[in-house]
C-alpha cells in the first residue's frame, strides 16, 4: 500500500467518523428537545397544581372560623329551647295568675 493509499483509505475512514459524531450529535439534539419539551410540561403542570391547591393554606383558618360557627349556633340553639321551653309554661303560668 502506498502513501496515496494510506491518505485515501485514512480520509475515508476520517469521513465515517465525522459522519458517525455528526449522527450521534443530532440524536442527542434531538433527545434534549424532548426532554426540554416534557420538562415545559411538568413545569406547567407544576403549576396548575400549585394554583389549583393554594387555598389548601388556608383551610385551618376556615376551620377555625367553621368551629367558631358552630359554637355560635350551639348556642343560638340553646337559647331557642329554653325560650322555647318557657313559652311552653307561659300559658300555665297566666292561668295561675288570673285565677
Amino acid at each position: 500500500m502506498d502513501v496515496i493509499q494510506l491518505w485515501w483509505l485514512t480520509l475515508g475512514i476520517a469521513a465515517v467518523v465525522i459522519l458517525v459524531v455528526a449522527a450521534l450529535l443530532l440524536w442527542i439534539a434531538r433527545a434534549a428537545e424532548r426532554i426540554d419539551a416534557h420538562a415545559l410540561d411538568i413545569w406547567r403542570a407544576g403549576k396548575s397544581i400549585a394554583a389549583n391547591t393554594v387555598q389548601i393554606w388556608h383551610l385551618h383558618k376556615t376551620n377555625e372560623v367553621a368551629g367558631k360557627i358552630l359554637a355560635g349556633a350551639q348556642t343560638i340553639a340553646g337559647v331557642a329551647l329554653s325560650i322555647d321551653d318557657r313559652l311552653e309554661r307561659l300559658p300555665a303560668a297566666l292561668k295561675g295568675d288570673g285565677a
